[in-house]
């Protein structure tokens, strides 16, 4: 019988969280052995709000809207939405297929057998930025469009018979208003480069809707920015965002030698010397990243660290918890890096993988 995932009570956003997680999967160099992914997560919701891994470009935040908006201009029924929604876009795949720039085109290989289209991938991202208005799912979306279209019926009739009077009710809408017009040949003749005022267009939308996070803040001024983490500019931003950026910080170079420990044990276990040899060189080039930051590490405070974790997302396991906050004590107390060949290292990672990943675990199977 092959296997399958079923979920009974879930909000959107955990629809798509857990379909990016599966997506995810298929690609072969993603690894999370450690179960580390969820708290990685409250940061990179936090900091980038809207985008994941498996979105490439930004000109889908429009051609997913525009496609949707395409349905409604042509009042497609509830029924035939699912169905006309996938001819636009593998439509859009083949017309972007003709384009020289296809990095980061979507279906470029599968094209109509492509299982994960960009409906679905920028769904959540459009309702944090705000151009999408609508509140649910997108198959709830589909549902609704029949009601939608009679609601929009109602209020253009009413406004045939306006007299003048101050109108309460707003123009049933389930796309930002100020969304950039669809273009005439949509979706024929597309590129995956953004016009100056579409960029500008999703820029104001991001300060907007997301003004407190990173991405607003390397979009807010007119300098381009080079730099390969985002903790680098801790100095430059509010002190709020500053602390978060100081967490992810801690938590990103701590659990990175968990990560490196666990490939070590691996490459142990197969008796791989050349792969010994290369984590060994690694886990040392990790261990200069944190003496270099001893006094950060020793003085981080982990309670709070957690409080704020859990108040953006209060569903984390209780065992991701310990293991983690197990780790840094590890860290916290080590004077040397010996401390990685010693037994609490060594048997905090192995339990926390079988524990995982019970039969299927590595390192005690």
């Amino acid at each position: 019988m092959p296997s399958s995932f079923t979920w009974l009570d879930y909000s959107e956003y955990e629809r798509q969280k857990m379909a990016d997680v599966i997506a995810l999967f298929r690609e072969k160099s993603t690894r999370d052995e450690l179960g580390l992914g969820s708290v990685r997560d409250v940061f990179a919701d936090k900091l980038f709000p809207g985008t994941s891994t498996i979105q490439t470009r930004a000109k889908y935040f429009l051609f997913v809207p525009w496609a949707f908006r395409s349905l409604e201009e042509s009042n497609v029924s509830s029924a035939k939405a699912k169905k006309r929604l996938r001819k636009l876009e593998v439509k859009l795949i083949h017309a972007l297929l003709e384009c020289e720039d296809q990095n980061g085109l979507i279906g470029r290989q599968a094209k109509e057998t492509l299982q994960r289209f960009p409906s679905s991938i920028y769904w959540q991202g459009l309702r944090e930025w705000g151009i999408r208005l609508f509140d649910g799912s997108e198959a709830e979306y589909r549902k609704a469009l029949d009601s939608f279209y009679i609601r929009r019926r109602g209020y253009s009739a009413s406004a045939d018979e306006f007299d003048g009077e101050t109108r309460t009710e707003s123009i049933p809408a389930n796309w930002d208003v100020n969304l950039p017009l669809i273009p005439e040949d949509f979706p024929e003749n597309q590129t995956l480069n953004l016009k100056t005022e579409q960029a500008e267009y999703l820029r104001e939308k991001i300060l907007m809707n997301c003004s407190e996070s990173m991405l607003a803040f390397l979009l807010s001024g007119s300098q381009q920015i080079n730099t390969s983490w985002a903790w680098d500019l801790k100095n430059a931003v509010s002190d709020d965002l500053k602390a978060i950026l100081e967490n992810g910080q801690n938590f990103s170079e701590a659990m990175h030698g968990a990560q490196l420990l666990y490939n070590l044990m691996l490459a142990e276990k197969r008796g791989v010397e050349e792969l010994v040899a290369d984590y060994r060189t690694e886990i040392e080039d990790w261990w200069e990243v944190v003496c270099a930051r001893e006094s950060d590490l020793i003085g981080w405070n982990v309670e709070a660290f957690w409080r704020f974790v859990y108040s953006c997302n209060p569903k984390i396991s209780h065992r991701a918890k310990r293991f983690i906050t197990s780790w840094i004590v590890l860290i916290q107390e080590a004077d040397q890096l010996s401390f990685v060949d010693e037994q609490p290292a060594r048997l905090l990672v192995e339990q926390r993988e079988h524990q995982l990943k019970r039969k299927l675990s590595r390192l005690s199977n």
